[in-house]
């Protein structure tokens, strides 16, 4: 992310939001973080669901957790 040049506050945030990916799902070691598409479903359905958070804060997790 500092290669790209992001601001500090943009990578915290994505920096929270993998964070809170691996929590969800129990990850403890990085071949577990292949990508897949169930996976970011039920992140995305917990989020909507327990977190109650809008729609475009689905949709900023989504374009993090699916990098």
């Amino acid at each position: 992310m500092r290669l790209k040049h992001y601001a500090i506050r943009t990578e915290q945030s994505y920096s929270e939001w993998i964070r809170r990916y691996i929590r969800f799902h129990g990850m403890r070691w990085r071949g577990e973080l292949t990508p897949g598409t169930q996976k970011v479903e039920l992140f995305l359905s917990d989020l909507a669901v327990n977190g109650h958070v809008s729609a475009s804060t689905q949709n900023q997790a989504v374009r993090v957790v699916e990098r």
